[in-house]
């Protein structure tokens, strides 16, 4: 299945533009159920209700509210809140360049793909002296009444944009507990150090899918045709209490599993 663009914008880069295309990096494969009422098996539907009385808010006696604090909103209506959207726009404003891993990976959020729209000859040159230089782009937008920040980096021949989350939306490990336990014990340390040395190898990203998911549209497809299956129950192996122990164990399992390839 070929890609489809979702937006159209240009790249801006001081007073270049290069028109591009949009398209989205990941797509939903999650299972989605309906909910239905049991006897009649239609899909039912949500509605407001004060909580109250029990009875349905009709829609125009429902208002928008940000709570300051406990008990106390601030009423915004739709004529305020579409006087404070930011102006559309189609560009995507490159504002510097950066060196690649400059922006922690906590901050990612979303992935596209920027296609070429036309000009291709300045696209792929962006593209290759991206690559040439290993630099990576700051980039600010503004998309469907939303403002973006992202990073602007080259895959291979092509662009690809990745959206970044709030700064507020961030914890940083240095909010994380301090280490307050006893020093680390030496052959601890060189036990797990073999252990991270004996797991090397390559990422291939089709060994991990979501088996749950796969496990629940199996059971559907089969339960369609009347055939539901038994399930088997996953269980969780027990913790050990000595990282020791489950060091030297790991370590005997991985040389036994290499000496037998």
């Amino acid at each position: 299945m070929s890609a489809r663009a979702i937006w159209k914008a240009k790249l801006k880069l001081n007073g270049t533009r290069i028109p591009v295309d949009l398209y989205s990096a990941v797509a939903d494969r999650a299972v989605h159920f309906n909910i239905l009422e049991e006897k009649t098996m239609t899909r039912v539907k949500q509605h407001m209700v004060d909580p109250e009385s029990g009875k349905e808010v009709p829609a125009d006696e429902i208002r928008k509210a940000y709570q300051v604090e406990p008990g106390t909103f601030v009423i915004l209506n739709d004529d305020e809140l579409d006087s404070l959207e930011p102006e559309p726009s189609r560009e995507i404003e490159i504002t510097h360049f950066v060196p690649p891993a400059s922006v922690d990976a906590q901050m990612f959020e979303r992935p596209y793909y920027l296609g070429p729209d036309g000009d291709q000859e300045a696209y792929f040159a962006l593209a290759e002296a991206l690559n040439s230089k290993g630099k990576e782009g700051i980039a600010r937008w503004i998309m469907r009444k939303k403002e973006y920040s992202g990073v602007l980096r080259a895959e291979g021949d092509y662009l690809f944009l990745v959206t970044l989350r709030d700064p507020k939306q961030v914890v940083s490990a240095k909010d994380l507990p301090t280490h307050a336990g006893r020093d680390l014990d030496q052959k601890e340390l060189k036990m797990a150090t073999q252990l991270v040395e004996a797991l090397e190898g390559d990422f291939d990203p089709t060994e991990f899918r979501d088996e749950y998911r796969d496990r629940v549209l199996e059971f559907i497809e089969r339960k369609a045709k009347s055939k539901a299956p038994k399930l088997h129950v996953v269980r969780s192996k027990r913790a050990t209490t000595s990282l020791e122990s489950a060091l030297d164990r790991s370590i005997k399992q991985l040389k036994k599993e290499k000496k037998a390839a």
